[in-house]
């Protein structure tokens, strides 16, 4: 079984409070997009995993595909394993939870190959384990986030009017070196209500806690926002710890050339 697990951007990113565990409460808004990776399942009598594209840093014991079948594993007879290939299409380290969305598609492709019947619910608390944003990836709609990342609002918001440019400039930044220059506090006024404004008045009101200490140390971030709010951007962001920068258009794009030495994705929303 073939599956194509997606990219997902952040609209606004506000680090609410440091948490007594170590983590840090956020709101966000997640707006899934088209920046796709490739996964396939197999049944087999034995774990084989496979990967093609972009290489994946660190050993295979770390990779979410493979920290989810062990959650799996659990609920499968003796004999029952998986054989399993990525083909690797988005950029990692790049704010764009193409990992986290691997891990949790990888569950759902597992519950379907195995005909487990495991209810969203119960898939969405099991990629709660591998990591913050892979629950947001189970129902793959837009939501609030908010607490860790991992505690949803269905909310009203439908861009597919819209088009997006997406440059990722090959910077990765850890999580940790994200956070690192971050003073949690809470927002002056809520993203749930500022999510509710017209797309034009976003600019300057909606926000990435992260994109003004990061484009400071890497003011490549900052010259390609510019670039894009040059191009007829109507609201611009970096996504999540970065380093990725997208813009919103009213009209397709076709900006590869202006920004020759990046990763670019363009496409509808």
């Amino acid at each position: 079984m073939l599956v194509f697990p997606n990219a997902k951007i952040n609209i606004g990113l506000n680090i609410t409070e440091k948490r007594t565990d170590g983590f840090h409460n956020i709101e966000s808004v997640f707006y899934p997009i088209g920046w796709k990776d490739a996964l396939e399942v197999i049944p087999s009598d034995k774990l084989d995993f496979q990967s093609t594209g972009l290489a994946i840093p660190g050993n295979a014991d770390s990779n979410l595909i493979i920290k989810a079948f062990h959650l799996i594993k659990s609920l499968l007879n003796a004999d029952q394993f998986a054989k399993i290939h990525l083909h690797k299409i988005i950029p990692m380290g790049a704010g764009l939870g193409g990992g986290s969305a691997d891990g949790a598609f990888a569950l759902k492709l597992f519950n379907e190959t195995f005909q487990l019947s495991l209810s969203d619910n119960k898939l969405e608390e099991m990629a709660a384990e591998l990591g913050s944003d892979c629950p947001f990836f189970i129902e793959n709609k837009p939501v609030f986030c908010y607490d860790r990342g991992i505690k949803f609002q269905e909310i009203d918001l439908d861009l597919s009017s819209f088009f997006i440019c997406l440059v990722n400039p090959e910077i990765h930044i850890s999580t940790a070196e994200a956070y690192a220059s971050i003073s949690p506090q809470s927002p002056e006024l809520s993203l749930k209500k500022l999510i509710k404004l017209p797309i034009n008045e976003w600019q300057n009101q909606i926000v990435n806690d992260f994109e003004k200490p990061l484009s400071l140390k890497y003011p490549v971030l900052k010259e390609i926002k510019e670039n894009l709010y040059n191009s007829g951007a109507i609201y611009a962001s970096m996504t999540g710890s970065g380093s990725t920068v997208y813009g919103i258009f009213e009209k397709e794009t076709h900006l590869k050339n202006l920004f020759p030495d990046y990763i670019v994705w363009e496409g509808k929303l």
